[in-house]
């Protein structure tokens, strides 16, 4: 059973920080693309973060995260991290955890996490 499982969210003041963990299972995780997605109430999902799955795997942010937060994973331990600094309170919003591989076939396997709740608040 495939399994993708946040955790690591709350609340925090701006300029505060948090780490997303994002246990994975049920599947090869070395083999996936890994993404962190989030949205906000009334706004669209949105890509922030991806890793590719090589080990030391290249990184891709959103421009509007890009020098705040850091994704990095643990292949060892299946799983994916998001390290959020300097946070805003646009940051706000349900973050999710994605697992993503194309076959050969061309078929795209997607694995998504419930998601943990992130809020900026002073």
């Amino acid at each position: 059973q495939v399994q993708l499982v946040e955790s690591g969210g709350g609340l925090v003041q701006p300029g505060g920080s948090l780490r997303l963990s994002c246990a994975a299972s049920g599947f090869t995780f070395s083999s996936y693309v890994m993404n962190w997605y989030r949205q906000a109430p009334g706004k669209e999902r949105e890509m922030v973060a991806r890793i590719t799955s090589a080990a030391g795997g290249s990184t891709d942010y959103a421009d509007s995260v890009k020098g705040r937060f850091t994704i990095s994973r643990d292949n060892a331990k299946n799983t994916v991290y998001l390290q959020m600094n300097i946070l805003k309170p646009e940051d706000t919003a349900v973050y999710y955890c994605n697992a993503r591989r194309q076959r050969l076939t061309g078929t795209i396997v997607n694995y998504w996490g419930q998601g943990t709740q992130v809020t900026v608040s002073s």
